[in-house]
């Protein structure tokens, strides 16, 4: 089995090799190359100390040299090479307390997480595979190297990610991996917020995000996101559902791109759910006011998770609004780009799309033509430039102070007077008629 290695990644090899080291290209990169895929950075993992790494290259930065880790640079692009090493005991369910360096590849390999990533290839001798990692991958397997709860206890976060790569590459994960994960998954609360993001923004993004669904039932999502399996728990007795929330949560990721602030709001839009839900007499549920509650729990889970201000923004936003409906008029959908805004206009129509099709097929039909005749409004909105927001007006608060408004709250309540007349008419948006309708407003 051949890999076609990049030609500076193999001249760092070849490099080691030529005096007197061994080395390999290793892990992800070696499993995406069988894969067929195109590997996000090359790993390169050596006998040869940090020191005698960085003796034979001109260009070298520490990484992580106290984890035997340094980058080479040739021509600009940095690689990263690890010297072999062994980990002391883990003292925090995520790093080792100390490193020990080794002249022995085997020993390297078998602290990695999963057989599919501890391969090691070099042309000299092909692939390296201790851990039957080629055959794991032709099965579509997620196992661990060697004894799983040794593994996941070493690091907490390899539990949520044998749940990533299992959404990534599609594959299963092994029975004896499920089994260790299903009892170390609290350990998970070890694990900084910012890692738990990370892993979960690659699991929605994935080809895959119905793999939550196994974070539910293995006990993961209890620890990183109690919310959905409030989601999971409650029930929707109503004409357009046919799932539970957390299902229905599910097949609306399945149904929107891949966009992590898209599929953030799938997965975030019915939190509220569980909180608003009543039962009528006859048995009918009710998630009156939803949404509200839904926003503020998704700036909470956010918060918490430790995102960016903006992606929050967006995501929180488009939660709000995700089941603001309206006919599909050019009147009400310019209305509606206001409230919500003209940037996230199009991520709301693929919310609604998405929030749709994870619904039952009641009235199905008559949602989707809806729907679609808001985006063909939305569409002519673009094309004619009519005016949505304030940054559209033909006139600004300079101009309302060369009209004789004095400076305060009177310049951004008149604008907006302004705004509202000119989306309901969008033919008044000309300085003309705006800075006579200013005279009249004073």
């Amino acid at each position: 089995m051949k890999i076609q290695l990049p030609e500076k990644v193999n001249r760092i090899i070849t490099t080691l090799q030529k005096h007197g080291f061994e080395a390999y290209a290793v892990g992800g990169c070696v499993r995406d190359s069988f894969l067929g895929r195109v590997p996000g950075d090359w790993d390169i993992t050596t006998s040869a100390a940090p020191e005698e790494t960085k003796s034979l290259f001109a260009r070298t930065f520490d990484t992580g040299i106290e984890h035997g880790t340094i980058t080479v640079l040739l021509n600009g692009e940095g690689f990263e090479v690890t010297t072999y090493r062994i980990d002391g005991k883990y003292e925090d369910n995520r790093h080792p307390s100390k490193v020990q360096f080794t002249r022995s590849l085997s020993e390297d390999l078998l602290r990695r997480d999963f057989t599919i990533n501890a391969m090691a290839y070099n042309e000299q001798d092909g692939l390296v595979d201790l851990f039957h990692g080629m055959e794991d991958l032709k099965k579509g397997v997620i196992r661990c190297v060697g004894n799983a709860e040794a593994r996941f206890s070493e690091d907490a976060l390899r539990i949520l990610r044998a749940i990533r790569f299992s959404a990534q590459l599609g594959f299963e994960i092994e029975k004896e991996t499920r089994q260790a994960i299903r009892k170390l998954a609290p350990n998970l609360s070890y694990i900084s917020a910012e890692r738990i993001q990370t892993e979960l923004v690659k699991l929605l993004v994935s080809d895959h995000p119905e793999k939550i669904q196994d974070a539910y039932e293995l006990g993961i999502t209890k620890v990183i996101l109690p919310e959905f399996d409030a989601m999971m728990e409650t029930t929707q007795e109503t004409l357009h559902h046919c799932y539970n929330v957390g299902e229905h949560t599910i097949h609306a990721l399945m149904n929107i791109p891949a966009d992590k602030v898209l599929r953030l709001t799938m997965l975030f839009h019915d939190t509220g759910k569980p909180a608003r839900k009543t039962v009528d007499p006859d048995g009918t549920a009710h998630f009156k006011g939803h949404a509200y509650v839904s926003e503020e729990l998704t700036k909470s889970i956010m918060h918490r998770l430790k995102f960016d201000n903006d992606t929050l923004r967006k995501v929180s936003k488009l939660v709000l609004y995700h089941d603001d409906r309206m006919p599909a008029t050019m009147k009400h959908v310019r209305r509606a780009m206001n409230r919500i805004s003209a940037e996230l206009f199009p991520y709301y129509i693929k919310v609604r799309m998405a929030d749709t099709l994870a619904q039952s097929d009641y009235q199905r039909d008559k949602k989707l033509e809806n729907l679609a005749g808001i985006e063909k409004c939305y569409q002519e909105i673009l094309e004619k430039k009519q005016c949505v927001s304030l940054k559209e007006l033909k006139v600004n608060g300079q101009d309302l102070i060369a009209a004789g408004i004095e400076k305060g709250p009177k310049i951004g309540q008149t604008l907006q007077t302004l705004l509202q007349e000119v989306i309901e008419e969008p033919e008044k948006n000309t300085r003309e008629y705006l800075l006579a309708r200013i005279k009249e407003l004073e």
